[in-house]
């Protein structure tokens, strides 16, 4: 894996530098935003992997997001950030996060999340090939159907009462096929990070609220709410009461 570990703290970027190389990893490192962008332009399509703090020098993390998805919409971005607000989890998945660790992190977490997130976007690109090269997909094949709702992984398209849930990103996507299979069934934050991230009890809670709350955004611009709170629980799949708007 070639990673681009974007970080002003030196003292950040070695300590990780060691774990990478543990891991057999190939990475470089940019210590402000100017320079970040510039090393991605350099090969958009090599790098495997983006780490990316928040505060930077130069161009801070959120700018830096926003150029390198106008060059790639694929490669892997994980956010460094000592922000603990919400509403920068939000806007940092917006601008195309995949995921993020809030600082202080354990270095082995944030391996686990790498590893995580690099084998999703392997199986999505096999998915993706495999997709290209076969026949045209009937339209009709979807994995889930109700009186509301129908998802196809072949197409990676959702709809509601018959129009199409908007800009789903392939985490909200994920999950809202693991919610959507198994319909009213009550998953916690904890199932959730397992089977859509790939991680378990040591991945943060909050990545999970913070991508349902986007989902629910996307969902609502066609209809009626369909991704239910369990309060103290978790959350579920529910469009019986969809068709009554």
């Amino acid at each position: 894996m070639k990673i681009l570990m974007i970080e002003d703290n030196t003292s950040v970027s070695e300590m990780m530098g060691m774990f990478f190389q543990k891991e057999k990893w190939q990475a470089e490192f940019a210590y402000d935003g100017n320079e970040a962008v510039d090393k991605f332009k350099t090969d958009p399509e090599g790098w495997d992997m983006i780490t990316l703090d928040l505060n930077l020098p130069g161009k801070d993390g959120m700018q830096v997001a926003k150029e390198i998805r106008a060059i790639s919409k694929t490669v892997p971005i994980i956010m460094l950030t000592a922000r603990d607000s919400e509403s920068d989890q939000v806007l940092g998945l917006d601008l195309g996060a995949d995921d993020y660790v809030t600082k202080p992190f354990s270095p082995i977490t944030l391996i686990a999340r790498i590893k995580a997130i690099h084998r999703r976007a392997d199986i999505n690109a096999s998915v993706n090939e495999a997709a290209q090269n076969a026949p045209t997909i009937d339209q009709g094949e979807f994995d889930v159907m109700t009186d509301h709702f129908k998802l196809s992984s072949n197409t990676r398209e959702a709809f509601l009462n018959g129009k199409e849930v908007p800009g789903l990103t392939p985490k909200e996507f994920d999950l809202l096929k693991t919610l959507a299979k198994k319909p009213r069934q009550v998953f916690s934050r904890e199932q959730l990070l397992e089977l859509v991230w790939d991680y378990e009890y040591y991945g943060d809670e909050r990545t999970v609220d913070a991508h349902i709350k986007k989902l629910r955004q996307k969902i609502e611009k066609v209809g009626p709410q369909i991704i239910q709170t369990v309060w103290g629980v978790g959350y579920k799949f529910d469009d019986s009461e969809a068709g009554l708007e």
